[in-house]
């Protein structure tokens, strides 16, 4: 590959290209498991890799820092694997296609999994570097982060000596977040029920899209266009005006990213043509001007289509039910934090939404800073789902990651970075979950935060990596590591 090649620190963009040449979205990281239970074999590290892909490599300390504590560096493997449409680029299998501009890092056509490929890269720069004197390294890369943290929930830790983390899995740079929120994923299943197609119906296609989407968790506050959401809105509208059957609906590619497009097929009366082409077109200027600010590129696309051999559809009844327990259920931001101004509280996303043979499936990332109500959001998922004879499934859930008023490695961390920038960091409370609230409740005593070099747009095809930021982030991390 050698496109990150060059670019300093090079021993880290060395290790993000060597991951960036393996698939690794959620639920495929066998490879990239392998890949760094490798990596410490032929450097004839420590390692354990358990039953669920986790790895634990250990550096023992440099003989001038063996009565230093040793830290625990943290990154999961995962990525959330997003391609843009059309691009015919398989991330199951297919490797990402790095390119450099204007002193970013992106991958052509999809997501770059710089969170938390660069955390990762981070860690293997650490352990490789043999010129350096530091203290006991204990890395832990866990797996399947963004689809629930099962990585994070499964693993033993009981090989670490480890009292202090630093967690490497923040997207913002000089921002050290020192709590986050707890969360859970929901999933809805709404029964539908089958019947033969009446001849006098046609088929129409309808797609959503040129939404930004974002991180469910970073980007919820920002207004931005859920497609899945959209989509159901102005089908349920339709269902409630006019005889239309589901034959066809899906969108999202993760429940915890916001989706930028969502498809459906209808069949509608064939009567009925004009007046539903109508009604869209009215539906979608009001959308495009709600959502002017944040999603100017919104559109609708509309397609008549033959039906082809569809003997059967779902019935009207069904179809305006299953359409009426998605807009019912919430979606978005349910309420911001009393404590920290500007800080979400509690919030949802559906993220992924499937009609399969009897059912829609929906799925919901759930997040919270107080866990109340998140299990209140969920009682209440679960009452407005049941009253439209629909079911939930809890899973998945983690607790949140409390702040901690006497914390000697932030402090110390603050020390470093005022002395090598002239200016304190910020310290944040972010609603997105990190993996942090797990490990404190498996390490008693847990110190520990998060850092992370600038990354814009996660979760999206427009996701970029500032070159300069990875490098500071790097001259940032010896420091405290030395010091």
């Amino acid at each position: 590959m050698d496109v990150l090649k060059g670019l300093e620190p090079q021993s880290v963009f060395y290790y993000f290209e060597q991951i960036c040449g393996i698939p690794h979205g959620s639920g495929n990281i066998a490879a990239i498991s392998d890949y760094l239970k490798n990596f410490a074999r032929e450097r004839a590290l420590f390692c354990i890799q358990d039953s669920l892909g986790n790895v634990v490599i250990i550096r023992e300390a440099s003989p001038d820092y063996k009565d230093e504590p040793p830290y625990i560096l943290q990154a999961h493997m995962d990525m959330v694997a997003v391609a843009a449409a059309g691009t015919g680029i398989d991330m199951t299998r297919d490797p990402l296609h790095l390119k450099v501009e204007s002193g970013k890092i992106f991958a052509e056509g999809t997501s770059l999994g710089g969170d938390d490929g660069i955390g990762v890269a981070y860690c293997l720069a650490l352990l490789d570097a043999k010129e350096l004197s530091l203290p006991r390294l204990e890395v832990v890369l866990t797996v399947d982060e963004e689809t629930g943290m099962e990585g994070a929930m499964g693993i033993d830790l009981s090989m670490l000596r480890g009292k202090r983390m630093i967690n490497l899995d923040q997207e913002e740079e000089g921002v050290f977040i020192t709590s986050c929120a707890g969360g859970a994923r929901v999933d809805v299943t709404v029964p539908l029920k089958r019947e033969k197609t009446q001849p006098e119906m046609v088929r129409l296609d309808l797609k959503v899209g040129g939404l930004q989407g974002g991180h469910s968790g970073m980007e919820i506050n920002k207004g931005r266009g859920n497609a899945n959401r959209l989509l159901g809105s102005l089908l349920d509208g339709l269902s409630s005006r006019y005889d239309i059957r589901l034959v066809h609906m899906e969108g999202g590619v993760a429940d915890n990213a916001i989706p930028r497009e969502a498809e459906a097929g209808i069949l509608v009366c064939e009567a009925d043509q004009d007046d539903i082409l109508s009604y869209l077109k009215s539906e979608e200027r009001k959308m495009r001007a709600d959502m002017k600010d944040t999603d100017p590129a919104f559109f609708v696309e509309k397609l008549y289509h033959d039906r082809k051999d569809l003997e059967s559809c779902y019935t009207r009844e069904s179809t305006a039910n299953a359409l009426a327990c998605l807009c019912e259920l919430p979606n978005g931001v349910v309420a911001m934090s009393q404590e920290v101004e500007g800080l979400v509280e509690t919030s949802l996303n559906l993220g992924v939404m499937r009609l399969k043979e009897e059912s829609l499936q929906l799925q919901y990332a759930v997040r919270s800073s107080v866990d109340r109500k998140k299990e209140e959001l969920c009682s209440h998922m679960a009452h407005t789902a049941g009253k439209m004879g629909a079911s939930i499934r809890i899973r998945n859930e983690y607790p949140g990651w409390a702040y901690r008023k006497d914390s000697p490695l932030r402090e110390k961390m603050v020390r470093v970075y005022e002395k090598m920038y002239g200016k304190p960091p910020v310290l944040e409370a972010i609603h997105a979950g990190l993996e942090c609230g797990l490990f404190a409740g498996k390490i008693e005593g847990l110190d520990c935060v998060s850092v992370g070099p600038d990354l814009e747009n996660v979760h999206t095809a427009q996701e970029r990596m500032d070159i300069d930021s990875v490098g500071r982030v790097w001259s940032y991390l010896l420091e405290v590591l030395k010091n």
